[in-house]
């Protein structure tokens, strides 16, 4: 099962939903879950730490500048919808491949 990843090749960007699991016992990719990429994140849901560790974790695998990757909705939510600048979708289906 794959995550549901859209890419629009005119503007250069990928986004696709996640699923955060906050608090766990290290950042990792843990695979999909209904269409979303699964993620569990150190940092606790407190005053967007999550949310500012999920910019950080995406930024550091895809190898681009958290500035590139942004959260487009559900800042507040376990469910996300991101965007990420000048990354693939085949690069970010190696991150599934690799990790999961």
């Amino acid at each position: 099962m794959f995550a549901e990843i859209a890419e629009n090749l005119a503007a250069g960007t990928v986004s696709f939903a996640v699923r955060v699991q906050p608090r766990a016992s290290k950042d990792e990719i843990v695979g999909v879950m209904e269409g979303a990429l699964k993620i569990r994140l150190q940092a606790p849901a407190l005053e967007g730490r999550a949310n500012e560790a999920l910019v950080e974790f995406l930024a550091h695998l895809l190898k681009t500048p958290k500035s590139a990757v942004r959260i487009l909705g559900g800042e507040r939510s376990r469910i996300k919808r991101i965007e990420i600048r000048g990354v693939t979708k085949q690069q970010l289906l190696g991150l599934l491949t690799r990790d999961a």
